[in-house]
């Protein structure tokens, strides 16, 4: 059987800022064990991420949230503002395969 890492692409290109976020939240719901093996760029995506992989969320989970920037960009090119969103993401052991 493939690993979550070989099945999902994450998009994460968070900072160590966001990456604590998501940890904290992960130590709080499962533990120091599952919060210290936390490895963004494999174990955490979006619920679209996880669902074309063909994954589902398992019931009553509850997404972690984080934070990224997105760059708004004028007509020249240049970034012109930051603009603040949050993104729902889901840990590995918050899903399973779709049956």
């Amino acid at each position: 059987m493939k690993t979550i890492a070989e099945v999902i692409t994450s998009p994460w290109r968070g900072s160590e800022k966001t990456y604590e976020m998501v940890r904290e939240q992960l130590r709080e719901r499962y533990g120091d064990e599952v919060a210290d093996e936390f490895d963004p760029a494999s174990d955490a995506a979006p619920f679209l991420t996880w669902a074309s992989a063909g994954f589902r969320i398992k019931r009553n989970e509850r997404a972690l949230k984080s934070v990224t920037y997105v760059e708004v960009k004028n007509d020249r090119g240049e970034i012109e503002k930051k603009i603040r969103r949050t993104v729902n993401l889901f840990h590995k052991k918050q899903v399973e395969k779709a049956t």
